[in-house]
């Protein structure tokens, strides 16, 4: 076999392999042999079959199993070989004539493919001494836990049904069918729906249309839906909403007690506190933990420089670029609207692909000399919490990991990326500084993580400011069809 190599420039590789007509032959001649005393041929007593005849009968198919498996398994070895790693799927070329296939099979003539593929570039690893950052930290006073707690409880509060009007902070039970033009439109209607007047769930100007409202009231209010409304046969539509009181609740006297506690499933109002400090610890250190990885990441991003693999960049930005096109779609906006253009907003986002994946391998490397593995246990874990999203769909969601290695990939690579960031935690100069929590939140205002740079809608200079987080962040709630906001507004974190 011949391994030559047609093309060495920059990152990218061609590679051309000749295997032999007589060579491919001598393997066929061997797979025949092995067959012979196998093989069933009427007019032949088993092991009987002359060669010639059963090169005919079984000649063509075996040859194709050959090259199917030279094709499958060279490329792996050839690049072994090398000392290369191929940074996606080597592209394989073969002959497309027929006649030139036919005669392959036949072993009249050498059977030819190129490899294209692009290298993985050598990183030499540098010092992490030199990376020096800042840990924010804040501490948790008593009151902002006592602040938290009293939501809670304000989200727990009981009502109890009233006779007379409706006044803010009171609920109201109602039914409302809502219209546009006359038409009622999808998710517009609602039965025995809550609402606690002045909560500000509802699109603006509805609650202050109900207060005063009666039992038994019937009601049309009308309202504007915003301008920037998510649902764009809505978005800056006047509509109108039949509404029917069905009943008013005044709100009962929040008491934070062991009562209380008992009530939302806990033994004690000192459990209850705990738990909401260590929700509000989480969140911090959440916050923190994104900033001091974006520091990271910004300095290793200043230490490394060099070629990153076409292939992988194209990956990343499509993968960007399809959801932020999805997001403009949903929105209804435009570029313009984002003070940018398309071709503006098109370069940001490949500088951020480019940065993505230069780290991405750094940290591989950094990751692979230090032995940094991802457990069985982990990947479980991560798998469980995929499922935990999706119930119902537990079977279908196990099977499609099971089946699709890029699926598991993706659950592996952020819980390596972590692990990394955490041996490098190890190494590196960290000072902790306490701060407000208004300091640790004063510049993440405009500042879009990674994941906030797919989803939102490309701003001005939004992929300079994401190309240094990576950190999760909350989505902010989206308003449906139907007046009121998200569920979940309504619970305290």
């Amino acid at each position: 076999m011949q391994v030559i190599e047609t093309l060495a420039e920059g990152l990218k590789r061609e590679i051309k392999v000749v295997i032999p007509a007589k060579d491919m032959e001598v393997k066929m001649n061997e797979r025949l042999a092995d067959v012979k005393d196998k093989v069933r041929i009427n007019g032949f007593r088993p092991g009987k079959v002359p060669a010639a005849h059963l090169k005919k009968v079984y000649g063509k198919s075996i040859m194709a199993d050959l090259v199917n498996e030279i094709v499958r398994e060279q490329p792996t070895a050839i690049l072994a070989e090398r000392g290369e790693k191929s940074a996606t799927q080597p592209e394989i070329a073969m002959t497309e004539d027929k006649d030139e296939a036919e005669q392959i099979l036949a072993a009249q003539k050498d059977f030819e493919f190129t490899l294209s593929y692009e290298v993985l570039p050598p990183i030499e690893l540098k010092s992490n001494k030199g990376i020096k950052i800042t840990r924010e930290v804040v501490d948790i006073s008593e009151d902002e836990v006592n602040e938290q707690v009293l939501k809670v409880a304000e989200s727990a509060r009981s009502y109890e049904t009233k006779k007379g009007k409706a006044a803010n902070g009171d609920r109201i039970t109602m039914d409302y069918v809502g219209k546009v033009a006359g038409e009622a439109f999808d998710g517009g209607t609602d039965q025995g729906a809550e609402l606690v007047l002045g909560s500000g769930r509802f699109i603006p100007g509805f609650e202050d249309q109900l207060v005063g409202a009666k039992a038994g009231d019937e009601k049309t209010i009308t309202v504007t839906f915003p301008a920037d409304y998510p649902a764009k046969n809505l978005a800056g539509q006047e509509a109108t909403f039949d509404v029917t009181v069905k009943d008013v609740a005044a709100p009962a006297d929040v008491e934070i007690n062991d009562e209380l506690a008992k009530k939302l499933g806990l033994e004690s109002a000192d459990r209850l506190k705990e738990i909401v400090r260590g929700q509000i610890e989480s969140q911090y250190g959440s916050m923190t933990r994104q900033k001091v990885k974006r520091q990271i990441l910004d300095q290793l991003d200043e230490m490394y420089k060099f070629d990153t693999p076409a292939s992988l960049v194209d990956a990343e930005y499509n993968g960007i670029w399809n959801q932020v096109a999805n997001d403009l779609a949903q929105s209804g906006k435009t570029f313009e609207d984002e003070d940018t253009t398309e071709e503006a907003a098109r370069e940001e986002y490949k500088k951020l692909a480019e940065r993505r994946v230069r780290l991405g391998l750094v940290l591989s490397e950094i990751g692979e000399k230090a032995g940094v593995e991802v457990s069985e246990d982990e990947m479980q874990r991560a798998i469980y919490e995929q499922l935990r999203q999706y119930p119902g769909q537990e079977k279908q969601i196990l099977d499609f990991f099971r089946s699709q290695p890029s699926a598991a990939a993706s659950i592996r690579a952020p819980i390596f990326e972590e692990k990394v960031i955490d041996h490098l935690l190890t190494e590196i100069d960290v000072t902790d500084k306490k701060v407000t929590k208004e300091e640790l939140l004063a510049d993440e205002e405009g500042e879009a993580s990674e994941k906030d740079a797919k989803k939102a809608a490309p701003k001005k200079k939004a992929a300079a400011k994401a190309e240094a987080a990576e950190g999760e962040e909350a989505a902010a709630p989206k308003k449906k069809a139907a007046p009121k906001k998200k569920d979940s507004e309504e619970s305290a974190e």
